[in-house]
C-alpha cells in the first residue's frame, strides 16, 4: 500500500508518499497566493493508495479530496517519533507559527504550547528582517554566524523589529551584528516555549527555519542539550500524516 501525507503550510506545501513504511517520494513546493494549484502540480505523477492532510491548509485540501486530516501537532508527532524514536521534545518553527510539543515516555503526545498571534520569530519574521538588512535568506545566517557580537534587538513585533531594524542600520550599526541580534531575538521566543513544555531533554527540530545554520546553533547554545535536525526537517507533518494514513481508512482521495 502507498501511503500519502500532504502538509499544506503558510509558506510551502510539502509531500511525502511511504511503502512498507519507507519513504520513496518527497517533494516541496511553495504554496503561493494558490494553494490548492501547488498541490496539484506537486502530487502530478505520484501514485498513492490512501492520502490524508495536515497543515493550515488541510481543510481546503479535505473539502476538495473528501480525504481525512490531522492536526499539525498530531503529524509532527507521529513522524518525529518515526524519524527519532528516542525523541520526546520537538520544535518546529514554520513560516507562520512555533509549536512546542512533548511527547510521554511511550512516544504519545502528552502537551504542547504554539505561538500563532503573530509571525515574530518564524520563517516569515527571518525574511522580512533579512529584506531590511538587504541579505538573501542564506546571506543572513552566514552573516550572523560571523558576527563578533550582537546589537539588541528590544521589539519582536514584525513592524517594530523591521522599524527598529532600519533605525540601528541609519545609526552605523554592523549589519551582521544586526543580523545576530535577530536570530538571538528568534531563538529567545522558542526556548521560552520549550523549558515551559520540556525543561529537559535532547530536541528534534523541524520545518523550514531548522535549515538556518545560525538558529540551530544558538538553540543548541542556548538550551545546554542535545538538538537533533532531520535530513529533511520541512518533511516531518507530510511524513507523520502518511504514517497516520497506513493505519487508515475506507477514505481515498485522490487529485483528478
Amino acid at each position: 500500500m502507498r501511503a500519502a501525507g500532504l502538509d499544506i503550510g503558510s509558506r510551502t506545501v510539502k509531500l511525502a508518499v511511504l511503502e512498507e513504511g519507507k519513504a520513496t517520494h518527497t517533494r516541496k513546493a511553495l504554496t503561493s497566493h494558490d494553494p490548492l494549484g501547488a498541490v496539484r502540480e506537486l502530487a502530478k505523477g505520484v501514485d498513492y493508495d490512501v492520502l490524508v492532510a495536515t497543515g493550515y491548509g488541510r481543510h481546503l485540501i479535505k473539502e476538495y479530496l473528501d480525504c481525512p486530516v490531522i492536526s499539525e501537532i498530531k503529524a509532527f508527532a507521529l513522524g518525529a517519533k518515526a524519524i527519532h524514536p528516542t525523541c520526546r521534545v520537538i520544535l518546529d518553527i514554520g513560516g507562520q507559527d512555533t509549536k512546542a510539543i512533548c511527547l510521554n515516555d511511550t512516544g504519545e503526545l502528552s502537551k504542547f504550547e504554539m505561538n500563532d498571534k503573530c509571525a515574530a520569530g518564524t520563517g516569515r519574521f527571518l525574511e522580512i528582517m533579512a529584506n531590511a538588512l538587504n541579505y538573501s535568506l542564506d546571506e543572513f545566517s552566514k552573516a550572523a554566524c560571523t558576527a563578533q557580537r550582537a546589537e539588541k534587538i528590544n521589539g519582536v513585533c514584525t513592524v517594530f523589529a523591521e522599524s527598529e531594524v532600519i533605525s540601528l542600520t541609519a545609526q552605523g550599526a554592523r549589519r551582521d551584528e544586526v543580523a545576530l541580534g535577530i536570530h538571538k531575538a528568534i531563538v529567545s521566543r522558542s526556548i521560552a516555549l520549550l523549558k515551559r513544555i520540556a525543561p529537559s531533554g535532547e530536541v528534534l527540530f523541524a520545518g523550514g527555519v531548522a535549515l538556518n545554520e545560525c538558529v540551530r546553533s544558538l538553540i543548541a547554545e542556548e538550551l545546554k542539550r542535545p538538538v537533533i535536525v532531520p535530513p529533511d526537517p520541512q518533511i516531518v507533518g507530510a511524513f507523520g500524516a502518511a504514517l497516520q494514513a497506513t493505519r487508515h481508512y475506507d477514505n481515498v482521495g485522490r487529485f483528478t
